[in-house]
């Protein structure tokens, strides 16, 4: 086996657990990171070396991230699973539109953005989003699809979308209040 090969290799699973965060699904994943290290194993002149290799494999994992969804569509629950819950706005939010309750103070998240226990709270947070708000997110924001993009994917209206992501938003934020951005400053397990 060639370095590259064995530097590709040594990615794998950092390449499966961004895939499941995307998927939500392993064998779905297992299938998205095989596909990946098939290409760069079969073209490793198509790595140029003007980016690391994790990057550059992240970028090929994206497409078939994206392929995956589109094979599975049917798959993917299109039903809202917040249909017997309150409505998270009316928790957060007074009817005038201020906050129930006033956030704590986050203190400085750029310094927090740095410290990898903020990305293992993020991460968790994003895998107890309610199905469909969190593929709609992932989609969003790890994928950076565009609203017709995802909207034909998951078939869900535009109006629906924003309405997901707002809500997903909403739980990432709430979340992380109350496991990360605590008082305490101590993180806390999910």
């Amino acid at each position: 086996m060639t370095d590259f090969a064995h530097q590709v290799q040594a990615l794998r699973p950092q390449l499966l657990r961004y895939a499941r965060n995307q998927l939500r699904n392993d064998a779905w994943a297992e299938d998205a990171v095989s596909e990946t290290l098939l290409a760069a194993l079969e073209k490793p002149q198509s790595y140029a070396g003007s980016a690391q290799l994790k990057t550059w494999l992240i970028g090929v994992l994206k497409h078939k991230v994206i392929d995956q969804i589109r094979r599975h569509r049917r798959e993917i629950s299109t039903t809202s699973d917040d249909e017997d819950r309150e409505d998270l706005d009316d928790l957060l939010f007074k009817a005038d539109g201020h906050w129930q309750e006033t956030p704590a103070d986050w203190g400085h998240p750029a310094a927090a953005l740095g410290q990898r226990q903020f990305f293992e709270v993020l991460e968790a947070c994003m895998e107890h989003l309610p199905g469909q708000q969190g593929r709609v997110f992932l989609m969003r924001e790890w994928l950076e699809l565009d609203t017709d993009e995802i909207c034909k994917e998951t078939g869900v209206s535009a109006t629906n979308l924003f309405v997901l992501l707002h809500r997903a938003r909403l739980r990432l934020r709430e979340c992380l209040q109350i496991h990360w951005f605590a008082e305490a400053r101590t993180p806390a397990r999910l």
